[in-house]
């Protein structure tokens, strides 16, 4: 994991050496420009709002990194989470607080500060990340779902069909593909010029929004290859999870009562499928509208906010195994426990040990 983190940087690298390429003397019309910095307007500029957002803003990255860290450390040290859906789990988990992370401590920055401002390479490498960790936890969704289809189609075969090289291969190609094609978006959004306005009407940098503000004769290209890879990672993993579920679904139905209980471990991942996918679709592969702008901010929010907070939630809640983890974790925390007291721990209670 973080020998894969150290390759993202590489890109970045390639952004900061081609940023002084975007210079209008490249282009041979004299009214393109490429300004130093973007304003970002956000949602409001009174002060009792700006509170309010922060300490809401505030609570769900505390949340989303506190959530996501007992996720991964509880997968890392519990010997009966050591399936492949959780070590999917576990990487999701630190995909969820890399892809918060990108965006929530600029939009706390900017709470309070009078121009919500951010460098025309900072904006470039927000979005990089940003949709490099999108990409990848599109694919890796798109794997956890592949992996429901195996355990129960394919039961008898599932530790042969699932071993370990093959989830790792999968994390892999779920990194791959998510940095491959967000270092195009980037490059490119990278070679964008701008007329008159560097007013981005929005939380923080994304493609749709910044295309609004240019008009440069490469925002066409940029929008075909937004969307041509929109279609390719979103909608091609949403499109393989959803024919996962669908022979997940017939198995269930055809072999009953059985396979019922398999398939009460998916209702946990499809509503965070749900969650990731629902909100993402409306803002990239729905034409942007100016009567909405306030919706996209929300839907925004969803996506790149909340969800990653939920994620462990609904997990957490679904998932008996993990609530067994957490109950265990609590005791071991426990070093004395009054006699017949203790419902969280009823094995200390009777002087088992932990």
């Amino acid at each position: 994991m973080a020998g894969l983190s150290f390759h993202l940087l590489l890109p970045v690298l390639c952004l900061f050496l081609l940023s002084p390429q975007m210079n209008p003397e490249s282009l041979q019309g004299g009214n393109l420009s490429s300004p130093t910095s973007f304003l970002l307007l956000g949602f409001s500029t009174a002060y009792r709002a700006q509170v309010s957002l922060c300490m809401g803003f505030s609570l769900i990255y505390l949340v989303t990194v506190l959530g996501n860290l007992l996720v991964m450390t509880l997968v890392w040290l519990d010997t009966h989470l050591q399936s492949p859906m959780y070590y999917f789990l576990g990487h999701l988990s630190f995909l969820d607080i890399c892809y918060s992370s990108v965006t929530l401590p600029k939009i706390l920055r900017d709470s309070f500060s009078p121009q919500k401002t951010i460098s025309l390479v900072g904006c470039i490498t927000q979005i990089y990340f940003f949709l490099c960790f999108g990409g990848c936890e599109c694919v890796l969704l798109a794997a956890m779902a592949y992996d429901r289809y195996l355990a129960i189609c394919h039961p008898l075969h599932y530790t042969a069909l699932m071993s370990k090289k093959i989830c790792r291969s999968l994390v892999a190609v779920s990194w791959l593909s998510g940095s491959f094609s967000s270092l195009i978006q980037a490059l490119l959004t990278a070679r964008l010029h701008f007329c008159e306005s560097n007013v981005i009407n929005h939380l923080f940098c994304e493609i749709p929004f910044l295309l609004e503000v240019s008009c440069s004769p490469n925002a066409l290209l940029n929008k075909a290859v937004s969307y041509a890879l929109a279609a390719t990672i979103a909608v091609g993993s949403f499109l393989l999870t959803l024919a996962s579920y669908v022979h997940i679904l017939q198995a269930v139905l055809q072999k009953g009562a059985g396979r019922q209980k398999a398939f009460a471990t998916c209702t946990s991942h499809l509503t965070v499928v749900s969650l990731f996918f629902g909100a993402g679709a409306v803002t990239y592969l729905v034409p942007q509208s100016s009567s909405s702008k306030e919706i996209d901010k929300i839907l925004a929010l969803m996506y790149a906010i909340v969800t990653p907070m939920l994620n462990p939630i609904i997990y957490s809640l679904r998932s008996s195994e993990f609530q067994g983890a957490i109950r265990k974790a609590l005791c071991r925390g426990i070093t004395e426990i009054p006699h017949g007291q203790s419902n969280l721990c009823p094995h200390h209670a009777a002087g088992d040990p932990a």
